[in-house]
């Protein structure tokens, strides 16, 4: 495992690029891409936050449990440092919107600001605009508030069970909205059809904390990583037979458990460390950057440009025409737009980071031990 001396995994930094990356790739092509990559990208996020926030409570627990004001402790530090890192930029992203009256913010902004969008498209069935992608964010935050009380009062010998039940829950809990004939996306974004990806997050820390011997034996090849690609491959192959319709049981059921299982093998195996050409990939230094400020990323990609709701008065589709006037040959060329999407959004994520992200988040030092 290749770590910084504070022990940030190197190479997860290229994990959370991928991750994003799949996310960015999937709504910039929208008009044209037909396979899931936004969907398993947030799912890489799922499972890689499971596991980094496993890691860090059971660690914290370790050293408090048997302190006098232990639990305290253990959840003020962890809450701080969560709150210091997400709610500043999120917020910052709320108030702007609101200023410029970017629909829906206005009619919106309580579930905006409570962490409720994916509430409130579950209740409503139907998505929030150019804030549609906030619901992942809101799925972290809503497990972020029973995790540590999880974590903290289960032993570690019933983690597993329990984390194990967790998982099982969610699967069951999709089986019954597909069944029930609730909308695809009802299932998707509710946080308890989510737990599954958490669970093996949970899981994955568990073992590389208290049996690391048979963490290093599992993820010290490849060859299951490949294998999860080829099982989600296949699991969508199986969802097109379908038809077009999202509203199928490898769809909505399966996918994201499959997925899961993955990005499991993934994580894990990068935690141990990739060899090769993805060692090379994954510690380049414009992945390792791009994995620093994937937050902001996800965060603005939908602001800077939405295939669905950035109109002609749009500042990025207003740069667009004034580009094609210059280089007609570009319009409709789907790579150059991508290209200025991806350039747009690295710099305002880049400012972001190091004008106010960074800054703030050097506070977390303070809660580290």
């Amino acid at each position: 495992m290749r770590a910084t001396p504070q022990g940030h995994i190197i190479q997860l930094d290229g994990i959370r690029f991928i991750a994003v990356a799949l996310v960015l790739i999937d709504h910039w092509f929208a008009e044209v891409n037909i396979i899931p990559l936004g969907p398993l990208g947030v799912t890489i996020f799922f499972v890689l936050s499971g596991f980094l926030i496993s890691r860090i409570l059971l660690k914290s627990k370790d050293k408090t449990i048997d302190q006098p004001g232990g639990m305290g402790r253990y959840l003020s530090k962890f809450f701080i440092r969560r709150t210091i890192r997400i709610f500043p930029v999120y917020y910052l992203s709320i108030a702007l919107l609101f200023i410029f009256n970017v629909p829906p913010v206005r009619d919106t902004w309580l579930w905006l600001v409570l962490y409720g969008t994916n509430i409130y498209i579950a209740i409503n069935q139907h998505w929030m605009g150019v804030v549609d992608h906030f619901w992942s964010l809101a799925v972290e935050e809503q497990v972020y508030i029973f995790f540590p009380f999880l974590i903290f009062f289960v032993s570690r010998n019933r983690l597993i069970p329990v984390l194990g039940l967790m998982g099982l829950f969610s699967v069951l809990l999709r089986f019954y909205f597909f069944y029930t004939g609730k909308e695809w996306f009802v299932s998707y974004v509710t946080m308890p059809a989510c737990l599954d990806s958490f669970a093996l997050g949970g899981l994955m820390a568990w073992l590389q904390l208290y049996k690391n011997d048979l963490f290093q034996k599992l993820f010290s090849r490849s060859w299951p990583v490949l294998a999860g690609v080829v099982a989600w491959c296949l699991l969508h192959y199986w969802s097109k037979t379908y038809g077009t319709t999202l509203h199928n049981v490898a769809n909505v059921v399966y996918d994201r458990l499959v997925s899961s299982v993955f990005c499991f093998f993934l994580i894990g195996r990068s935690v141990v460390g990739f060899e090769g050409g993805m060692k090379a990939f994954l510690e380049h230094k414009v992945s390792i950057y791009l994995g620093k400020i994937s937050y902001g990323l996800y965060l603005y990609h939908n602001f800077v440009y939405n295939h669905y709701h950035s109109g002609p008065n749009h500042p990025t589709v207003r740069l667009m025409n004034k580009i094609y006037e210059v280089i007609p040959s570009l319009k409709g060329s789907l790579p150059f737009e991508a290209l200025l999407f991806a350039i747009l959004t690295v710099m305002v994520a880049s400012v972001s980071w190091h004008f106010f992200e960074k800054p703030i988040n050097s506070l977390k030092d303070k809660y580290a031990k």
